[in-house]
């Protein structure tokens, strides 16, 4: 995530190293950079204008003391005005006072609309909600059955009827709604290639009708200043409350993070990390900027270890690592903890500097699925006694996992390792001393993700 301008900017502050003062003359090319970088990453040209003439405002005249350096200073300044840029603190839904909360989603046709208004109602659910999906796109070819399928997936009730037009549909939605104590309505609506006057008409026609509390424009973040200038159109016509931001694990430029509330006026407040239904991430300006200029983003890592990690697990898992009962199985399970976390390239490059280190690397994300072919392939025999694997055994592991027997040497090593980093966690504990310690475990490691030779190749 935003590989090309994080890369830029880096170069761009190396020009003012071992200056004492921050002057015109030395900071004047290191700025032309980093205004090229922001264009370059597709932001909004007078957006970029105004963030370089107010870092240049901040930066000229400012002392280097003590054992702060001049690209120090310059990168907390940029820092500090992205986080300003993009809005400074986080924008949270408002909730009604009075039940259901009416959410209304739009944006074009392939931005993730369909698939965020799954996400949304499973994130919501977390937080004890009762949501009700709402399949307004009655156009786009198995748009309805698409959010039925994601919706089983969250045992969530959708509301669609043949033959209704959307204005009709959600307000019968949301009669349904009350009628069945479903706390939040989140309403689906069609989307176009591109704008038309039929799509917003419409559009407008379900705002007018039910009147929703929220109104969130869904846009994808790789299509740049094209998302901006459709945001634009949308609010324009809508009004709306704020953005979400899709596929971002794929946007390595920035722009439209960059861009768009400085255009619109209105708080970006989730943003998209992936396809599955778990990938949705509350907007943090401050944590997507730390991002940007490869400061890691380790508070977004802790929440999700926490959302994921299950305390009364915790609990039975410490007890089995103090009667030194940690076996093979346990082993698994924290595995397939770290996987619903979301994808190796994405959990390393929340650890401070690992973005650099990552440039130009292949991480292996089918690691972590290898180290649970051999512990599949194990009997549960030998998963809770892993000291009874002998060379035969192991012969037998690898080629039931598709592995070699040197994999099944790594991986036990891996395990025994994490047996006695566990014993320590005990007299530590805490999650987050969980999280960094099994980051370097069973492949997890910078090391055990990236593509080396020799290592777990088939």
């Amino acid at each position: 995530m935003f590989e090309n301008i994080q890369t830029r900017i880096e170069g761009a502050i190396k020009r003012i190293r071992g200056q004492a003062k921050i002057t015109e003359d030395n900071i004047g090319d290191a700025l032309q950079e980093v205004r090229d970088a922001l264009l370059d990453a597709d932001v909004n040209f007078h957006v970029a204008k105004q963030f370089i003439d107010s870092v240049r405002e901040k930066a000229l005249g400012q002392e280097v003391q003590g054992k702060i350096t001049p690209g120090q200073l310059i990168v907390k300044i940029i820092y500090d005005e992205m986080v300003t840029l993009m809005g400074s603190t986080r924008s949270a839904i408002a909730m009604s006072a009075q039940a259901p909360t009416i959410i209304m989603v739009a944006g074009l046709q392939g931005s993730g609309k369909t698939t965020f208004c799954g996400k949304l109602a499973k994130n919501l659910k977390k937080q004890g909600k009762q949501p009700l999906l709402v399949a307004g796109d009655i156009y786009r070819p198995a748009a309805v059955e698409q959010l039925k399928v994601l919706a089983q997936q969250i045992t969530i009730p959708v509301y669609a009827q043949e033959g209704k037009n959307p204005v009709e549909l959600a307000k019968e939605a949301i009669d349904y709604a009350k009628r069945y104590a479903r706390d939040v309505v989140i309403i689906d609506t069609a989307g176009r290639l591109s704008i038309d006057e039929e799509m917003m008409q419409e559009a407008e026609n379900i705002k007018n009708t039910v009147k929703p509390h929220e109104i969130l424009f869904v846009c994808d973040s790789m299509t740049g200043q094209d998302a901006v200038n459709t945001a634009k159109a949308f609010n324009d016509r809508l009004a709306f409350n704020g953005v979400v931001l899709t596929k971002m694990d794929g946007d390595t430029r920035g722009g439209a993070a960059l861009s768009i509330r400085a255009v619109v006026q209105k708080p970006i407040k989730f943003i998209s990390t992936g396809e599955k239904l778990d990938n949705l991430e509350a907007f943090y300006p401050d944590r997507i900027a730390s991002r940007i200029l490869g400061m890691g983003d380790i508070l977004t890592l802790v929440e999700r270890a926490q959302s994921e990690f299950d305390e009364d697990q915790a609990k039975k898992l410490e007890q089995k690592i103090l009667k030194n009962e940690f076996n093979l199985d346990d082993f698994l399970e924290q595995i397939q903890q770290m996987k619903k976390m979301g994808s190796l390239r994405d959990l390393l490059g929340m650890l401070p500097g690992m973005d650099k280190a990552l440039r130009n690397v292949q991480v292996d994300e089918k690691a972590l699925g290898r180290v649970e072919a051999i512990i599949h392939s194990m009997t549960k025999q030998e998963r809770k006694q892993p000291k009874i694997i002998n060379g035969s055994r192991r012969k037998r592991i690898a080629m039931g996992s598709g592995t070699s027997i040197q994999d099944v040497n790594r991986m036990l090593k891996q395990f025994e390792d994490m047996q006695k980093m566990m014993k320590q966690l005990t007299k530590g504990g805490g999650k987050m001393n969980a999280l960094k310690n099994m980051m370097g475990q069973a492949g997890i490691s910078p090391a055990g993700m990236m593509q080396q030779p020799g290592r777990f190749r088939r």
